[in-house]
């Protein structure tokens, strides 16, 4: 490293004002920063005192979400083995179709991503900000795994560009970039990221599928029951299978425990709030319950914990919904946003089969409302110490 120090430092001035290259300073300072941590402070203004920086933080929410992408990789070569008829496949077998599949759809997210932010860095002059670290990693995650790579291009670029940089950056975006990136998909090329065929790789292509065979969902399961006012056949397992993650799905979100391993690892960094996740947990499972009261069809009558072990909603509740950016900033804030979260999402799937995964809407609706809650709070604060002012005179 003291090698790697010193070749840094030779290099250096080159890139300052005045120096051949002082144009490209961004894109150096972004690499300089990246490999060791800065050697400057902040000294205007208000500013925290940490022992990380927002590039550490964000490499420790990269390592929360390595569990979760190997599991996605084991999974999606699992699934495409069963889709063929080769259930004996071995795990470094199933592991290493995942990796071929999966790893160019992550190697298409940071390119383009991290094009756009040096690009924009460049033209404005600015640093180059940290945190398409993390989104980069979460956009191939929500993603099925047969999307087509250009897709994952344009919606990446949309996302970057409409959900960060026109709001100025990494800290003043509105939206969560990566479900961002998920919606424009969706409603853009509905046909690529729902139905039964996308969550396997090579079923679309029809590779000599054995018949029978089923991509549906848990939640699509559920949905069909609901539309079709039947009741719920589940193709793919039950509550073990989805809490371990061997099912269709996103390549990310599909296991409950990888995503709880991450979880482990955001909370004991102190990276994430747990009263956001508790609270998203919590608000699902409530709104589950009302449900089971009520009753009215099949899917409203299912346990109210399957809803927390199907689709997006763990991986929503522990990497989605904790993004300190878009999420509220005060503690009752957090309460009150997480919670909503989880009812709203459980209440979208179940209202409208039609779109049977409702986190993705809820958590971007929330986002919207998240400085509006605050702004509240801080409010009910305010009047609650005005009050004590006048019981004191």
């Amino acid at each position: 490293m003291k090698g790697l120090r010193h070749f840094v430092d030779k290099i250096k001035p080159n890139f300052e004002k005045g120096g051949k290259f002082e144009k490209l300073h961004s894109s150096f300072d972004a690499f300089e920063t990246f490999l060791f941590v800065p050697n400057h402070v902040t000294r205007t203004g208000c500013h925290v005192r940490d022992c990380i920086d927002l590039k550490r933080m964000m490499i420790v929410v990269v390592m929360a979400l390595l569990p979760a992408l190997l599991f996605g990789m084991y999974n999606t070569g699992l699934q495409h083995f069963r889709a063929v008829g080769m259930a004996d496949a071995s795990l470094m077998q199933c592991f290493g179709f995942g990796l071929w599949k999966v790893l160019p759809i992550i190697i298409v997210s940071y390119v383009v991503g991290l094009g756009i932010e040096f690009i924009s860095a460049q033209i404005r002059h600015h640093e180059v900000n940290e945190g398409f670290l993390v989104s980069g990693m979460l956009i191939p995650m929500v993603m099925p795994v047969d999307v087509p790579l250009w897709m994952v291009a344009v919606a990446t670029a949309f996302a970057v560009i409409i959900g960060k940089e026109v709001f100025g950056g990494t800290g003043m975006n509105v939206f969560n970039p990566a479900l961002l990136a998920r919606a424009f998909i969706f409603f853009a090329y509905t046909p690529y990221i729902s139905g039964e065929k996308i969550w396997i790789a090579g079923l679309t292509k029809g590779e000599g599928i054995v018949d029978g065979f089923s991509g549906a969902t848990p939640l699509s399961d559920a949905a069909s029951a609901a539309l079709t006012h039947s009741e719920i056949h589940w193709t793919m397992g039950g509550p073990w299978d989805w809490f371990i993650g061997t099912i269709p799905g996103c390549i990310g979100e599909t296991s409950t425990l990888a995503i709880l391993i991450g979880a482990a690892i955001l909370l004991w960094t102190g990276i994430a709030s747990w009263r956001v996740m508790l609270s998203v947990f919590a608000g699902g499972y409530l709104m589950g319950l009302l449900f089971n009261l009520i009753g009215a069809n099949a899917y409203m009558e299912i346990p109210a914990y399957y809803h927390l072990l199907m689709g997006g909603f763990a991986f929503g509740a522990v990497f989605m919904a904790t993004d300190p950016v878009t999420g509220s900033q005060t503690n009752t804030g957090k309460w009150i946003y997480g919670f909503l979260i989880g009812s709203l999402a459980v209440l979208i799937r179940v209202i409208n089969p039609g779109y049977p995964e409702g986190m993705m809407l809820s958590i971007l609706f929330m986002n919207a409302v998240a400085p509006l809650i605050d702004y509240y709070v801080v409010q009910a604060n305010m009047n609650r110490r005005a009050r004590r002012v006048k019981v004191a005179q």
